[in-house]
C-alpha cells in the first residue's frame, strides 16, 4: 500500500520552535512544520498520524506551541507515529 500525502492547510503560529500547524481530520493528521533554532526561518514538515480533532484544538489553543508538543506529542511515537514529509520548504523561485 503506497502512503499518500495529504495536502493539508498550514496556520503560522507564534512559536520560536514550531512555524505552523494544520491537521487534516478525515485522515488524522496532524501537520508541524518546525523553525531552525539559528534563523528561524521554516524546516522540516512532519506528518503525524492517529492524531484526532480534540488533540489538534488543544495544541493549537496552548500558550506555549513548543511545551505542548515536547508533552503531548513528542514523546508518544507509538500513539502518534510520524513520518518526514519535506526536509524544508522550497525556496521561492524568481519571477
Amino acid at each position: 500500500m503506497e502512503h499518500t500525502t495529504p495536502a493539508i492547510d498550514m496556520q503560522e503560529v507564534d512559536s520560536s520552535q514550531i512555524h505552523s500547524i494544520g491537521h487534516d481530520a478525515e485522515t488524522g493528521t496532524l501537520a508541524i512544520r518546525f523553525r531552525d533554532r539559528r534563523t528561524s526561518l521554516p524546516t522540516s514538515l512532519y506528518h503525524y498520524s492517529n492524531f484526532p480533532v480534540a488533540e489538534f484544538d488543544a495544541f493549537r489553543d496552548a500558550e506555549s506551541k513548543g511545551s505542548h508538543f515536547g508533552k503531548h506529542i513528542k514523546p508518544y511515537d507509538k500513539k502518534y507515529p510520524y513520518a518526514k514529509v519535506e526536509a524544508k520548504p522550497a525556496e521561492p523561485t524568481a519571477a
